[in-house]
């Protein structure tokens, strides 16, 4: 992003295609949000190592810090957003926004949106938003982007809604889970005890079991461990740190016990994993 107008950019996604294809076909990590406009696509394209199938006229919303991989082989015809939480959180109110939208939060699948570009708002905002960007840069650019996108970003969550995206209801086991990601996001590395996790929250293990059970169906571990191991996959796969270190940076004191259980639950070791991408 660097040299980039208020961290800010519009691609044609083709043209980047084609000129920085050796890397977007490498798993890479970007400290910024994508919304990739497909208008013509084909093949398979991997976000944090889930397989998404490309389709013409789809929209893929991809959060900060994901690990993205295109398709070597695949058609990428259309355009695309980059910005930072810099660009759009500017208060309080925006962070809050960005962080709970359902377009890019890890509640849920990673957000897709199809669209008929003869009937979709989206287009009409898309478009404008290209027209302001490509305007010669004045004072009033960036809160006329900041505004678009913005505007952009929620007509994207009704589209999704419309087309059938189930969304958790408030009640407090959603309050509790939130909460507990919140913290294991900022302590996974660390901190792998649920006993804690739920200390720290001023609830009991039984109820944080209840509310990981009813919104996910899963269990209060799983969760901690499903964290770990894509934070695991994301330094195997685009980092060139060691398995030693990465076991250490995931907070291991011996790299056999990380060994034990990455394989575990892959069934394959961070070495193997490794290999195949």
């Amino acid at each position: 992003m660097d040299g980039l107008n208020h961290e800010f950019e519009l691609l044609d996604l083709g043209e980047r295609f084609e000129e920085k294809s050796a890397l977007m076909t490498v798993p890479h990590r970007a400290q910024f949000y994508h919304i990739i406009w497909i208008e013509k696509g084909k093949g398979t394209h991997y976000v944090d190592f889930d397989p998404i199938e490309l389709e013409d006229n789809m929209v893929i919303f991809i959060p900060y810090n994901s690990v993205n991989q295109f398709d070597k082989n695949g058609t990428y015809k259309g355009r695309a957003i980059i910005f930072t939480d810099d660009f759009f959180s500017k208060n309080e109110q925006d962070n809050r926004f960005l962080r709970s939208s359902i377009l890019f939060s890890d509640l849920y699948p990673t957000g897709i949106v199809r669209v008929n570009p003869q009937f979709s708002d989206l287009q009409v905002f898309l478009n404008a938003i290209e027209t302001e960007f490509l305007k010669e840069y004045d004072r009033a650019q960036f809160q006329i982007l900041h505004n678009m996108l913005h505007i952009f970003l929620l007509q994207a969550e009704r589209e999704l809604r419309k087309q059938g995206h189930k969304e958790l209801k408030p009640s407090i086991n959603l309050d509790y889970v939130i909460l507990f990601k919140d913290l294991l996001e900022q302590n996974y590395r660390k901190e792998k005890s649920v006993n804690k996790y739920a200390a720290d929250l001023s609830i009991s293990d039984k109820q944080l079991h209840k509310a990981t059970k009813a919104l996910f169906d899963k269990t209060p571990k799983q969760v901690i461990d499903e964290r770990v191991l894509l934070e695991a996959k994301r330094l195997v796969v685009h980092t060139a740190l060691s398995i030693k270190e990465i076991a250490y940076e995931l907070g291991y004191d011996e790299p056999t016990n990380f060994i034990k259980y990455f394989r575990k639950h892959t069934g394959v070791t961070p070495s193997e994993f490794r290999a195949s991408f």
